[in-house]
């Protein structure tokens, strides 16, 4: 990996699904790669998904999806933290891109099918959001991006359009790979029945009052063979076994099992001890949160700095596309010979 790149969208509060499956990962590429680890706040991508945009709450929930990546450990200053609607070049590199992707390799896409099925009126922006996300990608050059599965046939789409730019402008953009992070797990949702989501209301805010949290451990669903505490219990059907896994130490996981499985623990207890150990891992960040919420200017100015470090790659990048491109330069790039060559 050479540089990464990868945007998350600002549409409610992050959970441990979102800790667990991406932002561990920012953090350790960050640590490793340091300013070539860029990371994007996606706002222009929020309002295709009208269920989730709120144009009254965008702002705030961009701010929170900054702090909250910040107290979770992903350091401003090590890595290039921004929103995408600070530079501006996103979007103009996203129509060049349209003007070049054929509507048929769009339609195609798997997740605009599925979303415009359950539309009354198909906004243009769900279509083109796997442009506006290739542009996001290769304004800044990037080899490497972690997502999510489902995003693996949009990151097909972003390879196919820098290859075709590429064969018909010159050399300009590498086929960015994908990274699926073999140690990201698809953290289940808190009934056991699906993928942790907002729009199922099935998850664990990083930022969650205790009490709420403890509330929903408390009710997460047990081993449904297990009905009585003399019964012998599987931990592989129990999920709370499995965020259990994720938060406290394998040694104690492997006791805890042992227990369960001989009828000598019941499923309060080990309850009990996950909300003690999933705290361990959440009151830390609650806490930066709290100094940062007390201090909103560290995390703006870290966002104003992300952005023009991030503008600096992307007017670059965007000077080589206009020229390849053939659009005229503004005057003040012209030299006497540009403005001979031009009008021959």
């Amino acid at each position: 990996m050479k540089r990464v790149f990868s945007g998350f969208q600002p549409t409610g509060e992050l959970h441990i699904g979102n800790y667990l499956g991406a932002m561990v990962n920012y953090i350790a590429l960050g640590e490793q790669l340091g300013q070539n680890a860029i990371f994007c706040i996606v706002d222009y991508h929020a309002p295709t998904n009208p269920a989730a945009y709120d144009k009254d709450l965008l702002a705030q929930r961009t701010f929170e999806a900054a702090l909250v990546n910040i107290a979770a450990g992903l350091d401003p200053n090590k890595v290039i933290l921004f929103v995408q609607s600070h530079v501006a070049e996103h979007t103009e590199l996203a129509w060049i891109f349209a003007t070049q992707t054929p509507y048929g390799d769009l339609t195609r896409m798997t997740q605009f099918k599925d979303k415009a099925a359950k539309l009354v009126s198909v906004p243009a922006g769900l279509l083109m959001y796997p442009v506006l996300m290739a542009a996001d990608i290769l304004l800044y050059k990037a080899d490497t991006v972690p997502v999510g599965e489902d995003q693996t046939q949009h990151l097909e789409l972003t390879r196919e359009i820098a290859r075709r730019w590429n064969q018909t402008y010159g050399e300009t953009f590498p086929e960015p790979q994908v990274y699926l992070n073999p140690h990201a797990p698809r953290v289940p949702g808190i009934d056991g029945k699906a993928k942790m989501s907002k729009s199922v209301g099935n998850t664990i805010g990083l930022l969650e009052d205790e009490e709420s949290i403890w509330a929903k451990i408390r009710t997460m669903p047990d081993d449904p063979a297990r009905i009585r505490l003399s019964d012998p219990g599987d931990p592989e059907r129990s999920v709370v076994f499995k965020f259990l896994q994720y938060f406290a130490p394998p040694e104690l996981v492997q006791v805890l099992q042992e227990e369960y499985r001989r009828r000598g623990i019941g499923t309060l207890v080990v309850k009990q001890i996950l909300m003690q150990e999933m705290m361990k891992t959440l009151r830390p960040i609650r806490e930066r949160a709290a100094e940062l919420k007390a201090k909103p200017e560290q995390v703006l100015d870290a966002l104003e700095d992300g952005a023009t470090k991030a503008r600096r790659i992307a007017q670059a990048t965007m000077e080589e596309v206009r020229e390849k491109f053939g659009l005229l330069r503004p005057k003040r790039q012209q030299t006497p010979l540009d403005l001979r060559a031009a009008l021959r």
